[in-house]
């Protein structure tokens, strides 16, 4: 079973990243996302930062059955990519022209 589980959060880790580096390279998002996300990039980096957090939270703490401080912070750096998958569908700013 341990095994198993194993498999299945390194393909998902693999699949964001994967996805992450596709949106950064070449603007390419997911067809079921496709239509909120305004700023492909910022999703891919987001998307890519996520796959580090989950990584590190995944294979250095959850399945090693230990707390540590390495898997807090991967904890944290993918929650802080999900708050920057939200500003991902956000319109960007704009420059405006000055009067002067």
């Amino acid at each position: 079973m341990h095994m198993y589980l194993v498999v299945a959060g390194a393909l998902a880790v693999t699949l964001m990243a994967g996805f992450g580096i596709a949106g950064i390279t070449t603007g390419w998002v997911v067809p079921l996302g496709r239509h909120r996300i305004l700023r492909p990039k910022l999703w891919g980096y987001s998307q890519l930062l996520g796959a580090v957090g989950m990584s590190l939270w995944m294979f250095l703490g959850v399945f090693r059955a230990r707390f540590d401080v390495i898997p807090l912070i991967g904890w944290f750096v993918f929650m802080g990519s999900l708050g920057v998958q939200m500003l991902a569908q956000r319109p960007g700013r704009r420059a405006t022209k000055s009067a002067s």
